[in-house]
């Protein structure tokens, strides 16, 4: 009896293979240490039988882990390397990319979750479910791709059909798992083609509209055309003419009102966003510590943009240097600091009166920026701009999770027809981009004036992945990509940053490499070595992929 409980755990417990190793060598040892306590701990007496849940029990998660994960990278550590925001204490994964080993394991729970809605959408004729597993899938394991490289895909998440294959899965190329993914965002399509929308409170995205779900597995069709059109360029062309050719079988999302966006309900500190002050507990030091880049803040001050007063406060208190004041004058008149030259000397000092951003990868104590009177993990730097007190708040207008959205697809189809893919107007394609992005933002009204100033088109791809690096605020991760197959915007890493170039990928996680040797050994071999993965060598953020093997981007 023992040994048929164990077997029956230990298929469970293989089920859940692809998630963290550790976590099964763990579960095995206990199997064999002591069968009837396995046998408790294997039961969740609250739980839902894996063999009887219904797919509107699992929908809501999906969605809501992946979104929380996109704001995680987009408004975390990649907007660090993105340069939109730069930290002043607490800084070095943002700033400097001191990152260590960071773990796929919230992607494949993800998807392990996913896997069990399709199971069950499929044994209960429920194709619309069918169809969002699809889409949710193509999008876990397209980050996993895009941040790691080569990954366990097609061996992944099969623990329960027994055998080492699954057990120790293999590595598919990421090229491989490209092609994986936009395969199944085509079958989605397909899915949702013969469905007819009906009100599904569980779907947190798009609440049961199938047209809205077509348009949302196109876009990332498209997506990842453009992301693989130097390495596979026939590929690419073709799928992109396919969907911008056939409208009404490939709908896009070109409209703001179709952006695969997710608010917060903001009840709980795990339905909040992320920097918010109602349930954080750090007395606001997230919030606080976060600053504007000054990247960003110049781009925008030279485009006369509007967004930035969405985004940012202004800087509570200006700097004046004032050559005839007295030697060693520092003082605070009407809310402005005045100085003498020499108080300044040798120190980086910006003196704008409204924005002020903190530079990338300043220094080793960011927090002394400015002449910041309180330097330190506590500072609190009235000459640095803060980010929008809109970003203290549980919830909001513009708290949201951006997976996709009508302007990243806009400047996507700008891009292609500049790479003559297909027919139409560059200029018309990267207007709509700048135009929907300033619709979510609230600034509409200055579309026409920002659009005949310096954000006038030029006709270049540098323009057009500007603007998508500026609307890509909040979810930088995106641009990340963007910035890896096309080196633009052209950004220079910080004097502090570990590396003088910006990072490429996530590392391999320890635990795998020792685990599952064979595999990831084989995947390291296919990384290739820079003169910036140093010691490193190929398990390196700056180790190239296949992705950016043999285009020389972007650096």
């Amino acid at each position: 009896m023992c040994d048929q409980k164990r077997k029956k755990n230990m298929k469970n417990i293989l089920n859940r293979l692809s998630l963290p190793l550790s976590l099964v060598v763990l579960t095995v040892i206990l199997t064999n240490t002591s069968c009837k306590d396995l046998t408790e701990l294997n039961i969740n007496p609250n739980g839902i039988d894996p063999d009887a849940v219904h797919p509107n029990l699992l929908i809501t998660t999906v969605i809501t882990q992946t979104a929380t994960n996109e704001v995680g990278l987009g408004f975390g550590n990649i907007a660090g390397v993105m340069q939109h925001t730069q930290k002043d204490a607490w800084f070095e994964d943002h700033n400097n990319y001191g990152w260590s080993n960071q773990s796929w394991s919230g992607y494949y729970n993800i998807l392990e979750d996913t896997r069990l809605m399709e199971k069950r959408a499929n044994e209960l004729n429920l194709p619309f479910y069918d169809g969002v597993a699809k889409v949710i899938s193509a999008y876990n394991f397209g980050r996993i791709a895009d941040l790691w490289g080569d990954a366990p895909f097609n061996d992944a998440l099969q623990g329960d059909l027994g055998g080492e294959q699954y057990l120790l899965p293999q590595f598919d190329t990421q090229q491989g798992i490209y092609e994986g993914i936009i395969s199944l965002l085509d079958e989605a399509n397909q899915i949702f083609q013969g469905e007819n929308s009906e009100s599904i409170p569980q779907d947190v995205l798009f609440g049961g509209d199938v047209l809205q779900w077509r348009k949302f597995a196109n876009s990332l069709r498209l997506r990842y055309y453009l992301r693989i059109s130097d390495k596979m360029p026939d590929m690419a062309s073709a799928g992109i003419q396919e969907l911008v050719n056939n409208p009404s079988q490939y709908p896009l999302i070109l409209d703001v009102g179709d952006d695969a966006s997710m608010s917060y309900p903001g009840t709980s500190a795990n339905t909040s966003w992320p920097t918010n002050t109602t349930f954080d507990g750090s007395n606001g030091s997230n919030f606080r510590r976060l600053k504007m880049c000054a990247t960003l803040v110049d781009k925008l001050q030279e485009l006369g943009d509007s967004r930035l007063d969405v985004w940012a406060q202004k800087v509570e208190v200006p700097i004046v240097i004032d050559p005839n004041l007295a030697a060693g004058t520092d003082e605070i008149i009407d809310g402005v600091r005045y100085i003498s030259s020499d108080v300044a000397e040798g120190k980086p000092v910006d003196t704008d009166p409204e924005y002020v951003g903190l530079p990338p990868s300043v220094s080793n104590l960011p927090s002394e920026y400015n002449l910041n009177p309180t330097p330190g993990q506590q500072s609190y730097n009235p000459h640095v701009s803060f980010l929008s007190e809109m970003y203290t708040e549980a919830n909001g207008e513009y708290l949201k999770a951006r997976l996709i959205s009508a302007a990243e697809v806009q400047f996507d189809l700008s891009e292609a027809v500049l790479k003559g893919w297909i027919s139409g107007d560059a200029a018309s394609y990267y207007n709509e981009g700048v135009r929907q992005s300033l619709i979510a933002w609230g600034q509409e009204e200055s579309f026409d004036t920002y659009i005949a100033g310096e954000a006038a088109f030029d006709g270049s791809l540098e323009q057009i992945l500007e603007q998508k690096w500026i609307a890509s605020w909040t979810a930088a991760t995106e641009s990340w990509f963007d910035y890896r197959r096309t080196g633009l915007p052209e950004l220079q890493a910080g004097p502090a940053a570990v590396r003088s170039v910006l990072p490429l990928r996530f590392y391999y996680m320890q635990e795998e490499l020792s685990i599952n040797e064979a595999n990831a050994n084989e995947a390291l071999g296919r990384l290739e070595t820079t003169a910036y993965s140093q010691a490193e060598e190929e398990n390196s953020a700056w180790s190239k992929f296949w992705l950016v093997q043999g285009t020389g981007k972007p650096w």
